[in-house]
């Protein structure tokens, strides 16, 4: 280990890899409530927080376990259509609590154009809530709605079962994949029907 009066030991968090203080900082210093997006191997979390001396604190969150629980969601819940339907929930609810402008806080993942933390940006936007952002970076309403799965499965399906069979067998305990597209749709307008007393006319960016 360095040692020396000029030496300095980084922060816990920083040394395990867990955050970047020089990005916190600056999402800090913005003094609007952050839209914090985390993904695990199964799933994907949503929060909108704000900062306080003491520790942030959650206003409003939606995690993607309770699209299943709540909401009777049959894909998976860690793809794009799972973060933008996470990403909106949490969106509504953050509206609830008076929250109408994020800044993203990605942490220490990678931005990549399309993926799902830009998913979950896109879910944020349709939900009402303003964040400062690039359209570029946003995927495209077909992923978004698990239209390129559904196709993509109907034409394994067709043209190779036996691979359509093993690639969707988790899938297949729960929907055919072909059929994802819309059960997406009718998952999104549940949640939109939850919260018919906020008003979504208007409200994509």
């Amino acid at each position: 280990m360095k040692e020396g009066p000029r030496y300095k030991l980084a922060l816990k968090r920083r040394r395990q890899g867990k955050t970047d203080y020089h990005l916190r900082y600056k999402l800090v210093i913005s003094q609007k409530p952050r839209a914090v997006v985390r993904k695990t191997n199964k799933y994907i979390l949503v929060q909108i927080v704000e900062f306080d001396a003491k520790g942030d604190k959650v206003i409003a969150a939606a995690h993607s376990k309770e699209l299943s629980k709540l909401y009777k969601w049959k894909g998976y819940g860690k793809n794009i259509c799972a973060a933008y339907l996470t990403a909106y929930l949490a969106g509504l609810r953050a509206r609830q609590k008076g929250i109408k402008e994020v800044v993203l806080d990605i942490g220490l993942q990678t931005p990549v154009k399309g993926s799902r933390v830009f998913a979950s940006l896109k879910g944020l936007l349709d939900a009402g809530i303003k964040v400062p952002h690039s359209d570029d970076i946003l995927p495209d309403e077909e992923r978004i709605k698990c239209g390129s799965i559904s196709k993509w499965a109907q034409d394994l399906k067709e043209n190779n079962p036996e691979f359509y069979k093993r690639q969707f067998s988790k899938q297949l305990e729960r929907l055919p994949p072909e059929e994802l597209s819309k059960h997406f749709e009718e998952v999104l307008n549940t949640i939109k029907s939850s919260f018919s007393n906020i008003s979504l006319e208007g409200d994509r960016q």
